[in-house]
This record gives C-alpha cells, sequence and structure tokens, in this order.
C-alpha cells in the first residue's frame, strides 16, 4: 500500500503569494498534485499545510524543515497505518509522467531533475529521523543517499514552478501541446 504525500510547507517566498492557490487551468496547483498522487496511492495527504483539498498533517519535527519535515510526517503516518511506501510530489506538481509509479519503483527512488518527486519505504523513517535530529544538511538529496535510493532520469522535462513566470510560461508550453500529461487527465 502506498501513501501519498504533498509537500506543501514552503513558503513561496519566490511566488510572492501562496503557490499552493495559484491556478493553473482552472485548478489550484494544490488540488492537481493532490490528483496526481491520487491516481497512484491508496490515500493522499498534504504535508506542511493546515487547509487542503486532502487530509493535512503538520511537518515532523516542526515546521521550517524544508521538505524532509514534510516526507518525515509522512512516514510516521505510513508506518503507524501499515503503508510500505510514501511517494512524494511537491505543492507544483502539476504534471507528471504517466508511468512515474513504473519509473520510481520499487523504493527508495526519486527523479534526478526534482528529488522531492520520489518514493520512500516506510523502512526508511528511522533514517530520516536521525538526519533531521543530526546538523548534516536537510536535503533531499542527502537523505536519497543515506537512504540508498536510485536516482532516475526521465527525457521529460517536470515543472518546477517558482515563480510566476514559471507558470506562465508551463501555461504557455501547455496551449501549445505539451508531451507531459496534465494531473488531471486520467493515466
Amino acid at each position: 500500500m502506498i501513501l501519498g504525500a504533498v509537500l506543501a510547507g514552503g513558503l513561496s517566498s519566490r511566488f510572492g503569494s501562496d503557490k499552493a492557490l495559484a491556478e493553473f487551468d482552472g485548478h489550484t496547483l494544490i488540488s492537481l498534485a493532490v490528483d496526481a498522487l491520487s491516481g497512484w496511492s491508496e490515500k493522499v495527504v498534504v504535508v506542511g499545510r493546515e487547509t487542503a483539498p486532502a487530509p493535512t498533517l503538520p511537518d515532523w519535527p516542526r515546521s521550517g524543515m524544508g521538505p524532509l519535515g514534510g516526507l518525515a510526517a509522512a512516514l510516521r503516518m505510513a508506518q503507524d497505518e501499515g503503508y510500505e511506501a510514501v511517494l512524494t510530489c511537491g505543492v507544483d506538481a502539476v504534471a507528471l509522467p504517466e508511468n512515474l509509479l513504473a519509473l520510481l519503483g520499487p523504493a527508495p527512488a526519486y527523479l534526478a531533475q526534482q528529488p522531492v518527486i520520489g518514493i520512500w519505504p516506510v523502512s526508511a523513517t528511522a533514517v530520516l529521523e536521525a538526519l533531521l535530529h543530526s546538523e548534516e544538511s536537510h536535503s533531499m538529496r542527502r537523505f536519497a543517499e543515506l537512504a540508498q535510493a536510485r536516482r532516475v532520469e526521465i527525457p521529460e522535462t517536470i515543472a518546477n514552478i517558482n515563480t510566476p513566470g514559471d507558470l506562465a510560461a508551463l501555461a504557455a508550453r501547455d496551449h501549445v501541446g505539451s508531451p507531459v500529461r496534465n494531473a488531471r487527465e486520467p493515466g
């Protein structure tokens, strides 16, 4: 069983407003991310915010830990509820490859161009908690290294929306026909 987790605890400082609520083709980014993961997961949660179109969790052990705080919260929930792994993406996961789960399986693995998109086994919970309590870098890549995760290269470009300009560029590209499926389309 897979728990989907949208990591949404960022401050959106480069975006200038709450990125999760920005719209792409009539849908909020957060709803597109939840929809994307729901196709591959038995349940989806949003980590790092209080309101979302799915159940929410606070980051663990506290906010401000970056994506790893969200992943730690999701892994702890997955462990408590009997899931085998957590499939993660950021709040700006507008379009993901249709075969994402096949690309990433088996866990642990992550997309090279966006390490926040990955699948993480519940057995990696202790490794992540130790990293978060250490003085080491709290980066997704460092955790992936410690968890011995596979780095998966794909030919598609995954949108990385950090500014309103990034969102506008994605919308312009989408309207001319992108090879990557929109999250709201069935896979």
